[in-house]
């Protein structure tokens, strides 16, 4: 059982009912009115979230100080706990204005740590939609293909702690889900850790509308608290053999094959952080829709030191 679980007038912490390693964190709508009253009082706007970092942190200051009961400790503990590492939260339906949408999100994000910049979008966040056609060079917008399980971060030098993920706009949209696989539940985790090349530095490079140039060298596994991490997208690793690449190709199919690949049901308003070392990310096809507009909103970043 979670030592997290509580409830109090100001916010309620339970168990997602699709996995028991992920929290839902409700919060009172008066604690929501509370920290958006103080921020339009103070007319605090994305833009100046953008062009002004610290703004960042003071306005998750105002939504820790709305909550109140160590809510910012709590978020970051949950993060931090390998036994859970996730949760969601939303706005409760007290605005449905995707910019503020976009200020809740930088909140919570600041009360985990610190946001990572963005080459994708040149801000601290990124912004994207999904619609039935496309023309990019990766999976992240192509609606009809699995977007195969994966941790962020992998072809940047930087750490990447934690990713924060948003739902802003979903219309005319079957399947899709957030598909979700904790390191810890994988079954056969021991037999690719064990291997010789789960400790192998690969080779990533970004497709051009990353707008990352620099080539890294991350290691696939590695320990933290004595526990096993990893660091990986099939996409842009580029492997030096021929063994390497059926390492990769089988490790990848053995993940997407699991049982314990949890599909998340994420509305309109919430948002799902996780940590980074130990959950991968992926995302179920859509079905075939013309009219098919999903926009996603990400931040991705370091714990606070």
């Amino acid at each position: 059982m979670s030592t997290f679980l509580q409830k109090n007038d100001r916010f309620e912490i339970a168990l997602n009912p699709q996995s028991k390693r992920i929290h839902n964190i409700t919060l009172a709508k008066s604690v929501l009115e509370t920290f958006y009253n103080r921020v339009r009082e103070e007319n605090i706007e994305v833009q100046r979230l953008e062009y002004t970092p610290y703004e960042r942190q003071v306005i998750a200051s105002y939504l820790d100080e709305a909550a109140g009961s160590d809510f910012g400790n709590i978020l970051r503990d949950i993060v931090n706990d390998r036994d859970t590492g996730g949760f969601t939260i939303g706005v409760e339906g007290v605005t449905d204005c995707t910019s503020e949408y976009v200020i809740f999100s930088t909140a919570i994000a600041h009360l985990v740590g610190i946001s990572n910049f963005d080459s994708m979008t040149g801000k601290y966040y990124a912004r994207f939609t999904v619609r039935d056609t496309d023309d990019s060079d990766s999976y992240l917008r192509q609606a009809y293909r699995l977007f195969t399980l994966h941790t962020d971060g992998t072809f940047v030098s930087e750490p990447t702690d934690w990713l924060l993920m948003m739902k802003m706009v979903e219309e005319n949209a079957v399947g899709g889900e957030s598909r979700l696989l904790h390191l810890d539940d994988w079954a056969e985790l021991e037999k690719f850790t064990s291997s010789p090349l789960g400790s192998h530095k690969f080779q990533y490079i970004a497709p051009p509308s990353k707008n990352v140039q620099e080539e890294v060298q991350r290691q696939l596994f590695f320990n933290k608290n004595n526990r096993p991490c990893i660091c990986f997208i099939d996409q842009f690793a580029y492997p030096g053999t021929i063994e390497e690449a059926q390492f990769l190709k089988s490790l990848s199919q053995s993940m997407e094959s699991d049982k314990s690949v949890v599909e998340l049901e994420l509305p309109v308003g919430n948002l799902v952080v996780l940590n980074n070392e130990f959950w991968l990310h992926g995302r179920a096809a859509f079905e075939k829709n013309p009219n098919l507009n999903r926009e996603l909103l990400r931040q991705r970043g370091r714990f606070y030191e």
